[in-house]
């Protein structure tokens, strides 16, 4: 399935294109609710069934190399986050670059954590972030963010082979195995979010104190562009002293998970993820 996927689908040329593309997604409509916060973000928001008591919640934010992409594309991701744990999810449709670069994209993801930790329904104090792709760049940041302003503390961060590094450019990074996502779409997608922000402010795996955040999960592919720099960041995440479950999956490129959900090691991907999140949302103590 591999051969016949693009290798450079996300360019300033095409980024119009997919945008239509992507908009003409039908998710279901039954058992989620689509919401509009006060700041103008969009929120598509998975509630259990049959659940009274306050739950346990999950922010899910969604990949597109910060530039394309929306909340409903991880439709059926979400359902079964909610179907495996019994929790809420909150799915964020966060603007895109480059007609919105940073902060605006990581403030849409704070606005609906805050908002999702003051829920009637969800338990406050269990509440986790996660992400996709460019979704898991931003709640690597997102952690970091939540931890300097101290006003909400997520207890876990779920990183899905996040964009963490702005420096992950240039042809000597192209391997006939990448797929979805390459070093030149990498460099667009980053100018587009970072615009003229500061990258040692601005770009996770810039920062340098990463100490005192939740414990994570992170996964990635071999044939995956971000491999080398997201096993650099559990290595730096354990070495500050946070709990991080690293799983490599051999021979995956980018977003495999997504084109075969049923294939055997995406099934593990999610189970590996989903056996993290419940100890930290319902016992409170993160596997590591």
């Amino acid at each position: 399935m591999a051969r016949f996927l693009p290798r450079r689908p996300i360019r300033a040329r095409t980024l119009p294109l997919l945008r239509r593309l992507s908009g003409l997604q039908r998710p279901r409509s039954d058992g989620v609710e689509v919401l509009i916060l006060p700041s103008g973000v969009g929120v598509r928001l998975y509630r259990p069934a049959g659940t009274t008591a306050a739950t346990p919640a999950l922010v899910w934010i969604h990949g597109g190399g910060y530039v394309l992409g929306t909340a409903a594309q991880d439709d059926a991701l979400c359902r079964r986050f909610v179907e495996r744990l019994g929790i809420t999810v909150a799915a964020v449709d966060y603007r895109l670059a480059p007609e919105h670069p940073y902060p605006t994209p990581l403030e849409d993801c704070y606005t609906v954590l805050r908002w999702l930790a003051d829920l009637p329904g969800v338990d406050g104090d269990r509440v986790a972030i996660g992400g996709a792709s460019a979704g898991g760049g931003l709640a690597a940041a997102l952690a970091l963010l939540a931890r300097d302003r101290a006003e909400v503390r997520p207890v876990f961060q779920v990183l899905v082979y996040p964009m963490l590094d702005d420096r992950s450019v240039g042809h000597h990074l192209d391997d006939p195995g990448h797929r979805l996502w390459n070093a030149t779409s990498n460099r667009f997608g980053w100018q587009s979010y970072l615009g003229g922000a500061d990258p040692a402010l601005a770009v996770p795996a810039r920062r340098t104190d990463l100490s005192g955040l939740p414990p994570a999960w992170l996964g990635v592919g071999t044939l995956d562009l971000f491999h080398d720099e997201d096993l650099d960041y559990a290595a730096r995440l354990q070495a500050a002293g946070v709990p991080c479950e690293v799983h490599v999956v051999p021979g995956a490129f980018h977003g495999f998970d997504g084109i075969a959900p049923k294939a055997d090691i995406s099934a593990a991907f999610f189970d590996s993820q989903c056996a993290s999140l419940r100890p930290a949302l319902f016992d409170g103590n993160a596997a590591c």
